[in-house]
């Protein structure tokens, strides 16, 4: 392939893809652009002087740094300073400081056609908010006293905006509402779009389907007033030309256990096409049917053209937590090759429900492994922890992918904080070519009666973490059918500090009691005629009566030792984290490579892959990849054609969110965000110890001026 920059084309055998539609020169809205490219066409930083890379210049917010910096007109916007800061981008002199600062991932730019109004549109405290791009003072004009709260006036209760940024189409500010927690009495994630200008509702797409709407009969009838979850918590995209707006969304709560919602409960765990004017759904693609292993949709869909069977096809590529790329057809949602529904383990849990088959696409192949063998055990634990692991392995249910959670214990992979997450892909668009950091941290799932596992969960759920849990109810009675199958789109397809090692078996007690007779011997009915419904979290959570909460304690499985005494390794061998190249005009895997190093590790930690990197990738046009990681903290630029390292850069610490690309003057500039110590990070022993984070930074590196 020949890539002729000049006509804006690529060259495939003797056909040619469509021109981009787009210029990739400017990073005004994060990730790029609001197609969520986190790609830029400027290529004077490129293959054959990126090794003369050098600091230009830093920033030190006074808090976090993870959010993805906007550059317009040689400003910088980056949070800072107690609110929104702005820095002269090529130097990094601070030029003001707004009052009130915004999410974690990113904000929005807008400007009018005459370029006479120009504002940052972002997320404060759960409320829109607008300031003036050039002076950083509040638009009053904008919602109620320059504020616009989602919530109110709602037409059914859900919560404020958290970390999602939203994204603008037009004059119009598109936002997404949060769960409310992880938790059974969840609320749902319903998307809305309010004018720019006036903060005045435009519309509104239910997440959980109201009675009557598409999707609907996917859940119990009882549970639609009170079905929770199914939120885009991180960040989706938009397509300008098509008028669309593509949600990835997250999992019905409760995340581990479903026996209140049977069926495939649309629109968990999809992708959803809406129009962008109306907000009425064009299509979906569901990913995982009835999630129980809280695989949800956290990374923005990517969009390409590429070359399929002698013709030009828009397509959607949506990576997943569980080690998978959907490549669909943007105008339809149908896949470019074909995905097959396979069966899958079913559950042994009373009054659980799972879906019979599951969607593998046959291309592409998986970027992350998919099942936890004998074989995979990390060569570098003590010999006591590689038995204790085989014990671990022998006696829970490990039935590769979508093996359920279960009373005997579950083994996951990649795990729910594995496979692709916020930021962690890119693409080249003018190439067809697209690029997904991955991470690999299996996890123990095990079911117990609230109160008889060392549980703290509850009717509110659980949070994050190791041994963290979350509760759910268990209906009595025998197995029921789902309460309708996913209902399929008009030309979309039907499917629409150091704790014990966590690989001792049954850490923390003993297994739990099976349940009791009664239970066991009418398990998985349908819920009683007598059901009632239970109030939380501003919506009413239906819950038959006589369920019996669960909690599902879960364990990364993170905590293994060397015989040196480095700690917190993954059980799992390396490779823990990796960049795989795609070209999507095939669906083939152009390379992969290990991502980064573990310094704790000394030699041995060498191509390992870092464990559990949070930084963000971008590609450019000088044919680069670049993306940092934690466990060596590093920034490197990868060659796009074949994965080999041209270019690293030690940071003072991990890097924790997505770089921009941007140019002054006409000279490049990259900005990397770099955190602590980040998470997940291993113990180091004393013979190699790991220096000290330092202070939370933009870092902006550029080639040396002529």
């Amino acid at each position: 392939m020949i890539q002729k920059a000049l006509l804006g084309i690529l060259v495939v055998g003797a056909a040619f893809l469509a021109p981009v539609a787009r210029p990739f020169d400017t990073w005004k809205s994060y990730g790029g652009g609001v197609d969520s490219s986190q790609y830029s066409s400027l290529k004077e930083i490129n293959k054959t002087n990126v090794a003369q890379l050098q600091v230009a210049w830093t920033f030190q917010p006074g808090a976090a740094a993870t959010t993805n910096p906007l550059v317009v007109d040689g400003t910088m916007y980056v949070p800072g300073g107690g609110g929104i800061t702005a820095l002269d981008a090529a130097t990094g002199k601070q030029l003001w400081v707004s009052m009130g600062g915004t999410t974690s991932r990113g904000m929005n730019y807008w400007e009018s056609k005459d370029r006479s109004d120009r504002r940052l549109v972002f997320i404060n405290g759960g409320f829109i908010k607008e300031i003036n791009a050039r002076t950083g003072e509040p638009i009053a004009t904008f919602g109620e006293n320059g504020r616009v709260d989602p919530s109110a006036g709602a037409d059914r209760g859900i919560g404020r905006p958290s970390g999602n940024p939203g994204r603008i189409y037009k004059d119009t500010i598109i936002v997404t509402s949060p769960a409310g927690g992880s938790g059974y009495d969840a609320t749902p994630g319903d998307v809305q779009a309010f004018d720019l200008l006036t903060g005045k509702r435009k519309w509104t797409f239910h997440s959980v389907p109201m009675a009557g709407e598409t999707g609907a009969d996917s859940w119990p009838g009882e549970a639609l007033a009170g079905g929770g979850g199914v939120h885009n918590w991180s960040e989706f995209t938009v397509d300008e030309d098509k008028g669309l707006v593509l949600i990835p969304f997250g999992t019905a709560r409760f995340d581990f256990y479903g026996g209140n919602r049977k069926g495939n409960n649309l629109f968990a765990n999809s992708l959803v096409a809406l129009d962008a004017e109306t907000g009425k759904r064009r299509w979906h693609y569901q990913m995982v049917h009835h999630d129980l292993w809280d695989y949800d949709l956290p990374t923005a869909p990517k969009l390409l053209t590429v070359r399929n069977n002698g013709r030009n096809v828009d397509v959607v590529a949506q990576p997943t937590k569980h080690g998978f790329l959907f490549v669909l057809n943007r105008d339809t949602g149908v896949p470019l090759w074909p995905v097959e529904e396979r069966p899958v383990p079913q559950s042994d849990v009373p009054g659980e429900y799972t879906a019979p088959t599951q969607p593998f696409p046959t291309l592409p192949r998986p970027f992350a492994r998919q099942s936890f063998t004998e074989k995979d055990i990390n060569p570098l634990l003590t010999p006591e922890q590689k038995e204790t692991l085989r014990q671990r392995l022998a006696s829970s249910r490990n039935e590769g992918l979508f093996t359920p959670p279960s009373i005997q214990g579950s083994i996951e992979l990649p795990g729910h904080n594995g496979g692709a997450n916020w930021g962690s892909s890119a693409v080249n668009p003018e190439k067809g070519t697209m690029y997904i950091v991955s991470k690999e941290l299996p996890t123990y799932l095990r079911v117990v009666r609230r109160g008889e596992g060392g549980g703290r969960g509850g009717a509110g759920g659980g949070g994050r973490g190791r041994g963290n849990r979350g509760a759910a109810p268990e209906a009595q009675g025998a197995p029921g059918a789902p309460a309708g199958a996913a209902t399929a789109a008009p030309g979309a397809p039907a499917a629409g500090g150091p704790p014990a090692p966590a690989v001792a078996p049954q850490a923390r007690g003993a297994a739990p009691a099976p349940p009791d007779a009664a239970a066991a011997a009418g398990r998985g009915a349908a819920p009683a005629a007598n059901a009632v419904p239970v109030a939380g979290r501003g919506q009413r959570a239906f819950r038959p009566e006589g369920f019996v909460d669960y909690d599902v304690p879960y364990e990364f499985m993170n905590n293994g030792t060397t015989p040196e005494g480095v700690g917190g390794l993954p059980v799992i061998g390396p490779p823990w984290s990796q960049i795989t190249a795609y070209d999507l005009n095939t669906g083939q895997i152009i390379w992969q490579k290990p991502h980064g190093d573990v310094l704790a590790l000394g030699d041995k930690g060498k191509g390992t892959g870092s464990i559990a990197p949070r930084g963000g990738v971008v590609a450019t046009g000088g044919g680069l990849v670049f993306a940092g990681t934690a466990s060596d903290r590093k920034f490197r630029a990868y060659d796009q054609d074949d994965g080999k390292v041209l270019w690293e850069f030690s940071l003072p610490g991990a890097q924790e969110g997505v770089p921009a690309v941007y140019q002054v003057d006409g000279h490049e500039y990259i900005v990397v965000p770099v955190g602590g110590s980040s998470v997940f990070q291993p113990r180091a022993a004393q013979a190699n110890p790991l220096p000290q984070a330092g202070p939370a930074q933009y870092m902006v590196f550029a080639l040396p001026k002529k």
